[in-house]
Formats: structure tokens, sequence, C-alpha cells
């Protein structure tokens, strides 16, 4: 995870759009999903942290088995979005009011194919897939790569500085230094 936080914080930085597994319009329509499940408002959105570049990465490494999921989940939302809404291609293309209401019934029937499932093996995950996978890469520790410019962190309110002092625990009292931040701690 922490390989994609780094990738999409890179990425994302260099404006380089450069998708290792994503296809350029498939990165499109994650994108716009993930804007709607993390919008854009008076705060950063999923767009503004990169989340995509973490998908993308993720897709690759530590999330490679549910490529699959993505790509008949994807499949099926632009051909949900063409059938409910003539004349718009995809789910990406359709107006903001559309897509929200896309999101809703997908949220609601798991990937919208048939009975709200792709087939047996993949059940009705690529929702909960894409909206986790949404949450990590805008949550993502930015010192380890993650959402860009804090983005994440600033819509949660927590601060980029860290809250904690040494030594955090027992199993971690011998390290270096332990003993002088204990002594410059009981001076307190």
């Amino acid at each position: 995870m922490i390989e994609a936080a780094q990738h999409a914080h890179q990425a994302a930085a260099t404006g380089s759009g450069k998708f290792e597994v994503l296809s350029g319009e498939q990165a499109r329509q994650v994108e716009a999903v993930a804007e709607q499940i993390i919008p854009t408002d008076d705060l950063p959105g999923a767009r503004d942290a990169g989340v995509v570049y973490f998908i993308d990465r993720a897709l690759k490494t530590f999330a490679s088995e549910t490529k699959p999921m993505y790509d008949k989940g994807l499949a099926r939302l632009n051909q949900k979005t063409s059938e409910k809404y003539p004349g718009t291609k995809s789910f990406a293309d359709a107006t903001s009011e559309q897509q929200v209401e896309l999101i809703t019934e997908l949220s609601k029937q798991g990937t919208m194919v048939d009975h709200g499932r792709i087939g047996p093996e993949e059940s009705d995950d690529f929702f909960q897939t894409i909206r986790m996978h949404t949450l990590l890469g805008f949550l993502a520790d930015p010192s380890s790569g993650g959402n860009q410019d804090y983005a994440g962190w600033k819509v949660i309110g927590r601060s980029p500085d860290h809250s904690f002092s040494p030594p955090y625990g027992y199993y971690d009292k011998n390290y270096p230094g332990w003993e002088a931040v204990k002594a410059e701690m009981e001076k307190k």
C-alpha cells in the first residue's frame, strides 16, 4: 500500500498522467466515480488528492486481483449510463446529477449487473472495492506518498505534525536515544 501511495503522490504532483494498469479511458471513469464518492466542494476531493493514481498503482500491486472486477464493473457502469441516459457515452460524460443517481443505485445494487451481480466469483464487490480504494488513496499517510498536499487530512482536520512522542511502548524502549528521551521527559 505504501508503494501505491508513493506512486499516487509522485504522479499527482508531477501531473505525469501516466497509468500503469488503467487505460486512459478507465482512469477517467475511475476518477469520475472517486470524485462522486469524495466530491470536491469547499474542501479537497478525490480528484485533488490524486486518488486515481493511487488506485492505478494499487491495481498493479496489493490489489492486482481486483483488476478484472474493475474491468467488468466499469464496463457495466458505462453500459448502464448509456441505457439510462441515451446519448451519454460513459459515466464520466454524464452530468454530476446523473452520476450521483448512478452511484446511489450502484451502492444499493452492488455492480448493477443482473440482480446486482457480475457473476458468482465477483459477487457485488465492485462498488465496495472502488469505495475502499478511494478512501485509502484519500487518507493514506502523505509522508509515504499518499494523498497530495495533505488533501484528505485537511478534510478530516488532522494536522500533518506528529502528535506522538517517544517512547511509544515497551516494545521500542531500546531504540538508540531512548534513555535520553526518557530522562528529558521526566524533567518536565
